[in-house]
């Protein structure tokens, strides 16, 4: 897949791509309803035997528009763009998200990034807006076309009566309901970040662990124990993740919580390496234990529970 950045005003020449079938979202998560999306223009492309592509946005439109500060993302754009990989796409255009960009036209987004880039088809969700403060959608997309290309309109996809989307697979993942990511990612939940030094206590009591330091990009799971797989050198292992503050040792709590996870049946030093966590089961709440020996026997049963989970589900 090639990625295509492009800077608002862009240079770029009609001609310079070949006809395009484009799918058009900000699709943070590339979840089951934007790979729908994703999927049908790349139906459409092999159909018309033209190239597929996405066009997304670089960053998140609330931060430009001053809605918010900050946006903790299900996937950073780095992910974004293997997910979409992943699909087999061939074009992948990342619009760098500017007040200018913003204050364009309905009109004028159409005659420049999707006529001016050579679209012969767009895709889109129902709810797909463009254009200044979303006054283009798919409803006035046929008038704003000037007949040089054709779109197909996807509706909503659902999961237990309600639709998938980026803001419920938030609310779920911030309720720590990672088990259920695969209704509505199509796959569980991953964070990826890199091994740092910690307190380096869980050695000292039979149960080492990674420390990974996540991307402040990404939002993750609260507080609590979980089932993970983390990925290592590009292998997968099994293991017991704790987010949190660690009040058996710290009796005043820390600015945010450290992700650590204890690798089953690992060894290895890792210190610097780039991890990715899957989250699977949520398996208890953090606590502050009477000691030493009442923490090594919960680990120990957490640890257990999570054998036997995996043991149980995914083999």
């Amino acid at each position: 897949m090639e990625v295509i950045t492009i800077q608002h005003p862009h240079e770029f020449n009609r001609f310079d791509f070949p006809p395009l079938s484009m799918a058009l979202g900000y699709f943070d998560g590339v979840h089951l309803g934007h790979q729908k999306v994703i999927l049908t223009a790349k139906e459409i492309a092999e159909t018309k035997s033209i190239k597929s592509s996405v066009m997304t946005f670089d960053p998140h439109p609330s931060v430009i528009l001053g809605r918010k500060d900050k946006v903790e993302y299900i996937t950073p754009l780095k992910e974004k763009i293997e997910r979409i990989s992943d699909l087999g796409i061939d074009y992948l255009f990342v619009v760098r998200f500017s007040s200018d960009f913003a204050n364009l036209l309905p009109q004028e987004f159409v005659d420049q990034y999707i006529i001016g880039l050579h679209v012969d088809h767009v895709v889109a969700g129902f709810d797909f807006t463009y254009g200044r403060m979303g006054k283009g959608n798919m409803e006035t997309l046929p008038f704003h076309s000037r007949n040089q290309f054709q779109y197909t309109t996807v509706s909503k996809l659902s999961c237990d009566d309600e639709k998938i989307s980026s803001t419920l697979i938030k609310d779920q993942i911030k309720q720590g309901k990672v088990d259920r990511m695969p209704r509505l990612l199509g796959h569980y939940f991953t964070t990826s970040g890199v091994v740092i030094h910690g307190d380096q206590r869980g050695r000292t009591i039979g149960f080492p662990t990674a420390n990974v330091d996540i991307s402040d990009e990404y939002i993750y799971p609260p507080v609590g124990v979980y089932s993970v797989r983390i990925k290592v050198e590009g292998k997968w292992y099994i293991g017991v993740c704790n987010v949190g503050y660690k009040p058996t040792f710290h009796k005043e709590q820390l600015d945010k919580p450290s992700i650590e996870v204890h690798i089953i049946d690992f060894e290895n030093d890792i210190y610097g390496f780039e991890v990715t966590v899957e989250w699977y089961k949520h398996l208890r709440s953090e606590k502050k234990f009477s000691g030493i020996d009442e923490l090594v026997s919960q680990i120990r049963k957490d640890t257990l529970q999570t054998i036997d989970y995996f043991e149980k589900n995914i083999g």
